[in-house]
Parts: C-alpha cells; structure tokens; sequence
C-alpha cells in the first residue's frame, strides 16, 4: 500500500471497495503493475479522480513507459491523451482512422479524426 500510495484507515486489513474511489484506482494500478506485465492496458485510469490521484497514475504509466513497458492508454481526456502518448490511434464508429505520432500533431487534428475526417497527405507526414 506504501509503494503504491494506497491510503486507508485499517491499513493492508481493509476491504478494497470501502476505499475512495482515487485509493481503489491506484490499488488497481499497484496491483497491476506489481504483476510486472510486458503490456499494460489503461483504460480510462483517471476518471471522477481528484488532481493529486491523476499525477499519481500519470506517474506511473510513464515510469512504465520508461522502463521499456509498453502501455496501452486508452481515454475519453484528450489532454491526457495528449500529454502521455507517444503514438494516437484514432478510432470513430469502429474504424480506423488515423495513428500519428503525439509530438507530429495537435488537439484540432485529433479531434478531427475523431469526428471521422483523415488528416490530409498523411503518407508525406508520416
């Protein structure tokens, strides 16, 4: 509970669902991450938490970046999106729209693509 951040008032004793909702994520998150997985799949890791709980998580899946994990974000927070991928895939009514690179695009053109619209000349940008 210590490495992980896990705040509860009876300790390692305490039931996970009379944790808050920020505890039982990061639990979640620990226990997941403990489990030492080649591939870890996030998904909507930080809704309904509080700012302090989602720099925590956001932490944790870039030091699982870092150390040459590969973690599969997936999220409705564009900033999110925006500030922990490397790569975005943007999917709208089950297609594939687009994957570009995070630091080769912006907020506008992802939400384009959202809406189902191609980046133009992709091939010469990719």
């Amino acid at each position: 509970m210590a490495l992980f951040d896990v705040r509860s008032g009876q300790g390692g004793q305490s039931p996970t669902n009379t944790l808050s909702g920020g505890n039982q994520q990061k639990a979640v998150v620990g226990r997941e991450i403990d489990s030492n997985p080649d591939l870890l799949i996030a998904v909507q890791p930080t809704r309904g938490l509080d700012v302090g709980a989602i720099e925590y998580i956001h932490k944790r899946l870039v030091e699982q970046r870092d150390s040459g994990k590969a973690v599969l974000l997936v999220s409705l927070e564009l900033d999110e999106i925006m500030d922990l991928s490397d790569r975005i895939a943007v999917i709208c009514q089950g297609e594939l729209v687009d994957i570009v690179d995070a630091d080769k695009t912006n907020e506008n053109e992802i939400g384009l693509m959202m809406t189902g619209i191609k980046r133009e000349n992709t091939e010469e940008q990719l």
